[in-house]
């Protein structure tokens, strides 16, 4: 799975120059780069979201997220659309996306971490709102679903296996207070 993410960003990067090029050219705001400040205030997690307009309903996106010390250590990588049923890029708007996350994580009163893999999918919902021309402040919330594997250690340094799991879970997600620019 890890690969089919690489492989996608590869393929998006490649991308990314033809689409600056269009977008530049084009009378329309298409592109935006957006980060979550919620990300960056609970777990320190450095965010970006890369989103493009394919009709005036229609954006799809494509996302990551890196953390790499604290409690919780993960990288993110999601691919999703929204759905705004007045305009893109204002009001108010319904999303799904599908995700893979790689993590490693303490427990809060034990030495225990789990680190292992999730895999799903996720909806979410939220507003929109146009500061400027090309600035927009997103509110929003949301859950996922899907399939994790992990292993869990007596502590962080040791190395002891005391367990391991696969099971389906539901998470909250998207949390977001976001910074929006719009090309």
């Amino acid at each position: 799975m890890k690969r089919f993410f690489f492989t996608f960003l590869f393929f998006v990067m490649q991308l990314a120059p033809a689409g600056c090029f269009t977008v530049f050219t084009a009378n329309a705001q298409e592109l935006s780069f957006s980060t979550n400040f919620i990300d960056y205030a609970r777990t320190g997690t450095a965010n970006l979201e890369a989103s493009y307009a394919l009709a005036r309903h229609w954006s799809v996106s494509a996302g990551v997220k890196y953390d790499s010390g604290g409690d919780m250590r993960q990288q993110l990588y999601s691919f999703g659309g929204r759905y705004w049923p007045w305009h893109i890029y204002s009001g108010w708007w319904l999303s799904g996306k599908m995700q893979y996350q790689e993590f490693n994580e303490a427990e809060p009163v034990s030495l225990e971490t789990s680190e292992g893999d999730r895999y799903g999918a996720g909806i979410a919902g939220g507003y929109s709102k146009m500061l400027g021309r090309h600035l927009n402040l997103d509110i929003g919330i949301g859950l996922w679903t899907g399939y994790t594997r992990y292993v869990t250690y007596a502590c962080p340094t040791c190395g002891r296996i005391i367990g391991s799991d696969d099971k389906l879970f539901v998470l909250p997600n998207d949390l977001m207070i976001a910074l929006s620019y719009i090309f």
